[in-house]
């Protein structure tokens, strides 16, 4: 059986998975050797049962929004049942786009691992903890049979499991996990060595910059949390309807162009329609100056081979 990539999403980022499945294919030198899948949040009902409920999360209560940006994380764990627990899948997050070809991934050496993660302990690392990050992990599904993605997601519920340690792969038995060179979940971080490109950053997603923010932070420090309580005091205070703050500018203008110049891409082959992004820019899921950005992109598209031109020139 071919090798499937699994991008998991939900309504909000469909502009982002949309691209992100034609950034897999235009990429890779032989796409027909591998499957690609989107799996969204709102086809798993065992998601939306869960509304408004508590569940354990960082060792505290924390309420369970299906309306959050991020409502698709545990559906990485769904994968092995989708394969009937056979083959090789990678599943990555709708905001990671592919810069090289995923074939190079796909067909590595596991080396007996279950599991191909990158270690996110470094400075560029979110979630300020050393980590294994499940945003994009490759899988050997047969090695996966433990993971009953209904059933995990129920023990939350129950304070069985902590959300963030099953995230963060903790729960696994040793050596099930092996590391992932950082170019294939390159946080934010855009070079000639970048693989693919994880904007993951979700208050500087270049698709999203003036939006109010849709998604609740779950700090995992006190200044973290702090930002957050500012955050609302600064909302109330000016009467902005965004208690969560606003999307920010990307602070690599090259990563904003990066996107916008697949997104045209995407328009001229139908992948995205006029229709759908006019009605996703209502919903408030794109920004609004999206067709003005895309317009800039035709004009100037980032290549690929600007990347190396500008390595040259630093």
């Amino acid at each position: 059986m071919k090798p499937s990539v699994y991008i998991q999403s939900n309504a909000k980022q469909l502009i982002g998975a949309l691209v992100s499945e034609y950034a897999l294919k235009r990429n890779s030198a032989a796409p027909e050797n591998f499957e690609v899948c989107l799996i969204h949040a709102e086809d798993f009902p065992f998601l939306a049962a869960r509304e408004g409920q508590t569940y354990l999360r960082d060792g505290a209560s924390a309420v369970w929004r299906n309306d959050d940006l991020q409502s698709f994380p545990p559906l990485r764990f769904a994968v092995p049942g989708l394969m009937d627990y056979r083959g090789r899948a990678l599943v990555i997050d709708p905001d990671v786009f592919a810069v090289g070809d995923v074939n190079e991934l796909l067909a590595c050496d596991m080396q007996h691992a279950a599991i191909l993660a990158r270690h996110a302990d470094d400075e560029d690392a979110p979630g300020g903890a050393p980590h294994w990050a499940s945003s994009v992990m490759l899988l050997d599904c047969a090695k996966l049979k433990h993971w009953r993605v209904e059933e995990d997601f129920g023990c939350l519920f129950a304070f069985e499991r902590d959300y963030r340690e099953w995230m963060w792969l903790r729960l696994e038995v040793a050596g099930a996990v092996a590391p992932l060179a950082p170019v294939w979940n390159d946080f934010d971080h855009l070079t000639p060595a970048t693989r693919m490109l994880h904007n993951t950053r979700r208050r500087t997603q270049p698709w999203k910059t003036g939006l109010a923010a849709d998604f609740v932070t779950h700090g995992t420090s006190l200044s973290a949390r702090a930002k957050q309580r500012l955050r609302r005091l600064r909302s109330a205070l000016t009467g902005d309807q965004a208690p969560q703050g606003r999307y920010q500018p990307h602070p690599d203008p090259r990563q904003e162009r990066f996107f916008f110049t697949l997104l045209v891409e995407c328009m001229d082959r139908g992948i995205v329609t006029t229709e759908l992004l006019k009605a996703e820019i209502a919903r408030k899921h794109i920004r609004s100056d999206a067709f003005e950005l895309a317009a800039a992109a035709r004009r100037e598209p980032l290549s690929l081979a600007s990347l190396s031109a500008t390595a040259e020139l630093a």
